[in-house]
């Protein structure tokens, strides 16, 4: 749940930012705790927690953010 949290705030930091610098290394925590999302989705997939359909769309989602996040990067360097 941190880690879900914790990408969104990290977006919004980004938005407020001056600097291309500034705006990377927010998007890059982003895109790093996105990714500490998608592992601890995989662990509940693993173990089969909750609804399997649920899991699925929530992965889904989770890997699409982390490709836009990584082209917003991209698109600032």
């Amino acid at each position: 749940m941190r880690s879900s949290g914790s990408s969104s705030l990290n977006y919004g930091e980004a938005q407020g930012t001056i600097t291309s610098k500034d705006f990377i290394f927010k998007v890059s925590l982003s895109v790093k705790e996105l990714k500490e999302s998608r592992n601890s989705l995989k662990v509940l997939d693993n173990i089969k927690s909750g609804d399997s359909e649920e899991r699925k769309w929530l992965l889904t989602e989770v890997e699409e953010l982390i490709a836009i996040a990584s082209k917003m990067i991209n698109n600032k360097k």
